[in-house]
């Protein structure tokens, strides 16, 4: 095993392959079945090289005691006929079989099957990108040096603690205590924040950001608290959802954050996941000096695109979106289909075109994106938060959910609030989908707007 690592190690750099695996943790099961098969080839090599080494071993042993018997009495064994026959035939053609035997290449099939495999090989790029990974791990999640190299990664469970009612009831105690400090001392509350520089509100975004990852820095008080609600919803009496109406759950306030509960399918999320697969490729951003779509190291994920025309499964999940939203999916981008890499993460950003990026969405001809409906495709063990750092909120990943926001007000303007982030997974493969509906074809349509769903 160790000798296939290096062969593999030592290969590397001439990979044929085009860069990427480490933006996708869907693809890179491949490379676990590709090692797998080369494993199988490299047993099935080196039990060739035992069989030889067993028959050179046999004719060694057979010579060793003809040998012996003959040196005994040199002249009295080749005098028996059928000996020096023997002797004869041994030397002119035994040994040459021996001699071919031993320059017998028994590694043809591995390398062969190893030159075949090496195309699909990671790369330079590849194994960079995973290293910075590792680091940007240890940077958001606080993970010491040691902790990460033995690959000693916290628990799981600890990353969605939030989600439980007993870390849920000490926030809000905590929260409560907060309040009830800062009500009596608030003027030596500022003072202190006065003499430190800035106040917790004014951290810079990057650690915001992190310390949402972390579950840390979470703005839910308990007046927020009894803002948020739990109800069935039936898209405006739409009368798919008026026997079966879709579970929502209030995540956020301001900007108002909807979860849908058990609105897509495992065998649906399977047809969409399996549709994808093959057209995964580097997820790219708008590139606001040249306007053009370009990779960058700040949003770590591939993507593909899934128009409704093509799959059933794809259409229905569209028409869901227009019937409980009220928003005309018609002008929408296509489905877009994200599975997250090693470290795997998408730093602060806008959803929406600001003023400065008039032309960002104009080839499309269907003005700025008024929402985003948001699908999750799997649970994640650790990290892969959906984090709002202008607001102080996390959403967790949960298989079967999607959530929805409106990045637009009604006047049109963009809700700066919603910029938002997805955190580095630490643990697991995260699959989303989502579902970008633009302005125009809404003009004439009853939405259902957010304010409703109170």
């Amino acid at each position: 095993m160790i000798w296939c690592i290096l062969v593999v190690g030592f290969l590397l750099p001439q990979s044929l392959a085009d860069p990427g695996f480490f933006t996708s943790i869907g693809q890179m099961t491949d490379l676990i079945r590709t090692e797998k098969d080369l494993v199988t080839s490299l047993k099935d090599y080196i039990k060739a090289e035992e069989d030889k080494l067993e028959q050179i071993k046999k004719w060694a042993e057979k010579l060793d005691q003809l040998t012996s018997t003959a040196t005994k009495d040199p002249e009295g064994f080749v005098g028996h006929p059928v000996n020096a026959f023997k002797l004869m035939k041994r030397l002119n053609t035994e040994w040459s079989e021996l001699e071919n035997l031993v320059l017998k290449d028994m590694s043809d099939g591995f390398i062969s099957n190893l030159t075949i495999q090496r195309q699909y090989f990671p790369n330079d790029e590849d194994q960079v990108g995973a290293a910075k990974a590792l680091l940007r791990l240890q940077d958001t999640y606080n993970l010491d040096t040691d902790t990460i190299s033995k690959g000693d990664l916290p628990d799981p469970e600890h990353q969605r603690a939030n989600g439980n009612l007993k870390y849920f009831e000490y926030i809000m105690a905590k929260e409560k205590d907060a309040n009830k400090s800062a009500s009596d001392d608030q003027s030596d509350q500022k003072s202190h924040r006065r003499k430190k520089g800035f106040a917790a509100d004014y951290l810079p975004e990057r650690q915001k950001y992190e310390m949402l990852c972390r579950g840390e820095g979470i703005k839910m008080t308990p007046r927020r608290q009894k803002k948020l609600f739990c109800r069935y919803h039936d898209g405006n009496r739409n009368p798919k959802f008026i026997l079966a109406p879709a579970k929502q759950e209030d995540e956020w306030d301001k900007p108002r954050i909807i979860r849908f509960h058990d609105i897509i399918s495992d065998a649906e999320i399977e047809i969409v996941k399996d549709l994808a697969k093959p057209r995964l490729s580097r997820a790219t951003v708008h590139d606001p000096e040249t306007g053009k779509l370009t990779t960058a190291q700040y949003r770590v994920s591939k993507s593909a695109w899934l128009s409704g025309y093509e799959n059933p499964v794809v259409s229905r999940i569209n028409m869901r979106i227009q019937d409980l939203t009220g928003l005309d999916v018609s002008t929408a981008e296509e489905l877009q289909v994200a599975n997250y890499g090693v470290g795997g993460q998408y730093e602060p950003h806008f959803d929406f075109a600001r003023k400065d990026e008039p032309d960002a969405f104009k080839e499309l001809g269907t003005g700025n994106r008024i929402a985003t409906w948001l699908f999750y495709m799997s649970d994640v063990s650790a990290g892969g938060a959906t984090v709002f750092p202008e607001v102080g909120a996390s959403v967790w990943p949960k298989k079967g959910t999607a959530v929805f926001w409106y990045n637009l007000f009604a006047s049109g303007e963009g809700d700066y609030s919603t910029r938002h982030a997805a955190c580095p997974v630490l643990v697991g493969n995260k699959w989303v989908s989502n579902k970008w509906l633009h302005e125009r074809g809404q003009e004439f349509r009853r939405p259902c707007t957010l304010s409703e769903l109170e």
